[in-house]
This record gives structure tokens, sequence and C-alpha cells, in this order.
């Protein structure tokens, strides 16, 4: 089998970095408008004699391009720190470490033989403690980009199967799919915490904010107007998480097919990356991992990170494709 169009989904996947780099400031932007546009509220008499809340947009306006240079310079120095620590992140998430040679020849001749092949520079090769089976790739360009795998993984596969999972994961690298993972997870991580600071906000301000009985009626309605207020941010801030959501889903889930074939390619077998993915569905690991933008990086979704609710949404939301279809999509070969 010869796989073609390698350049093509390059140029795609650098195209959809740009594209997430654009729609994700401007929902955040929007998010910040939305709020603004809330906080200058007024309200207006009509020729009735009866009063309506409008929007003021003059003010609105002034305010929003007050913001504008805070909000573009905090989440401009936010991405930048984060996309150019995006190696500690992972690893720091995963507990991920190198994996040096003399620890497992095996893996770095699979993985020497495979770039080889495809004529790529050798990626790092950091390995997880962990029993159960995973693998992921990660990086941004050619000093960052890594293929983790767990101890599980390395024990319970063969050579065929583990060349095809390695496979697999240099080829997300030659599609330069991390690149485009990483700048789909910093934003994702951005509208989420504007949530959860907007949550805990509004929780101190009811568990700390209406103890004092002694406050004023002014003080009172002063509370109220600060729930009000962090109600709307919880709500906006929701909306802008799930609008970040569904903007990741230009991540494709055929970019799960293309390793796949780009994998089946590598190591010569199809089959066997089909029976590795079987093997791993059944106990796909990093039961240490709790973040679930992390997650969407391994080569299957560990068991811990679903449930009933989880797996309705993911087959609406997630960038992966179920491993019973790139089975049977592995086996037509």
């Amino acid at each position: 089998m010869n796989y073609v169009g390698i350049h093509s989904q390059q140029v795609r996947n650098n195209a959809k970095s740009l594209l997430l780099l654009v729609l994700f400031p401007c929902i955040i932007l929007a998010v910040v408008y939305a709020f603004l546009a809330f906080m200058n509220m007024q309200e207006v008499a009509d020729s009735y004699q009866t009063s309506h809340m409008e929007f003021d947009t003059m003010a609105t306006n002034e305010a929003f391009l007050t913001a504008l240079p805070w909000v573009v310079g905090i989440v401009g120095i936010w991405f930048l720190i984060s996309y150019f620590s995006n190696t500690s992140m992972v690893r720091s998430a995963t507990g991920a470490r190198p994996l040096e040679r003399r620890e497992n020849p095996r893996v770095y001749n699979i993985v020497e033989n495979l770039t080889m092949t495809c004529g790529m520079p050798m990626p790092k090769i950091n390995v997880i403690d962990d029993p159960q089976l995973n693998a992921f790739a990660s990086g941004i360009d050619e000093k960052s980009y890594t293929v983790t795998v767990t101890t599980g993984i390395c024990d319970r596969l063969n050579d065929d199967e583990l060349a095809g999972v390695i496979g697999h994961e240099l080829t997300h690298i030659r599609n330069r799919d991390t690149r485009l993972l990483i700048v789909s997870i910093i934003f994702v991580g951005i509208m989420s915490t504007a949530l959860s600071l907007a949550i805990r906000v509004l929780w101190n301000t009811f568990i700390y904010g209406g103890g004092n009985r002694r406050t004023s009626r002014d003080s009172k309605n002063g509370g109220t107007a600060v729930i009000a207020v962090m109600l709307v941010a919880i709500v906006l801030a929701a909306v802008g998480y799930f609008f970040t959501l569904l903007t990741r889903f230009a991540i494709s889930r055929k970019r799960e097919y293309m390793a796949d074939a780009g994998g089946a390619e590598l190591c010569g077998n199809p089959l066997a990356l089909a029976s590795a993915l079987r093997k791993i569905s059944s106990d796909p690991g990093l039961g240490q991992v709790d973040r679930d933008d992390v997650a969407q990086l391994f080569i299957v979704r560990p068991h811990h990170f679903t449930s009933e609710f989880t797996n309705m949404m993911s087959r609406l939301f997630s960038t992966h494709p179920s491993t019973e279809s790139r089975i049977a999509y592995l086996e037509q070969f």
C-alpha cells in the first residue's frame, strides 16, 4: 500500500492551525464584548412611561476598546508561554520520562527503522511507567517532537504490533497533527480556566458575601448585583467554552484514520496495527492522567474518562473515531 497525500495533509493541518489561531481569539473577544454589553445595560423609558432595559452600544464599544489591549495581551502571553512550554506540560500531566536506549533497545530500533523508512528525523522517545497500554505523539517542531509509550504497551505488544502503533504516532508528527492539538488544548484551557474562575468567584460571593447581618440595604443590593454579574459571566464563559470545543473539531476525526493508514504503511502490516488497537482498547492506560485535554493525544481514550453521559457526548464531540471503526478500516486493506 502506497501512502500518498502526506504533503497535502501537512498543508491542510497548517491551515487549520492558522484557522484555530484566528477563531479561538475571536470567540474569547466575543465573550468579553457580550459581558461588557451586559454591564452597560441601562433603563430607558418609552413614550408610554414604561421602562425597559437596553444595551448602551456606545458605552459598550468604548469599554471594549479599552479592554481590548489587556485581553489580547493576557491571552497572547498565556498562549506563548503554554505553546513553548507544551513539552513540560505534557510530561508533567502524564508522568513521562526520557527512555534511554540501553533501557529498551527494542523500542529504539523500531523507531529508528520506521523513521529511516519514511525519511524523517528521529524524535525523542519517552516512557510512562504504567502497566496499562497507550501511546501518543507530542511536540511543535523537530526539537520537541516526541513519541511516548507506556511500559505496558512495550511488554504486551509484539514487534509488529508495536511498530504499527509507533508508525501511527510518527504519522501524527509527519502530518503536524501534534502542533494542531497543542493549539486547541491551550485555547480550550483558557476558556475552561475563565469558567472555573467565574464559578469560584460566585461561590465565594455566596459563602462570604451574605453573612453579615448588619449590612445596609445598599450593600445587600450590591451583593445581589455581584451575584447577577457573576451568573452572566458563568453563562457567557460556558458558551465560549462550548464554542471553543466545537471549533476544536476543525481537527477532523479523519486525522486518526490518516495516522492509522500511515502507521499501517510504515510497519507494512495493517492487521498488526488493528490487533494492537484491539489490545489497547481492552486496557487503555495512563490512569494517573486527569486532564481530558491531554487525553485527546492518546491513541485510545482511557476508560476512566468515559461514562454513559460522556460516551454519548464523545460520539458528538470526540476528535477520535471509535476504535471499532478504526479496526474495521484497517482490516479492509
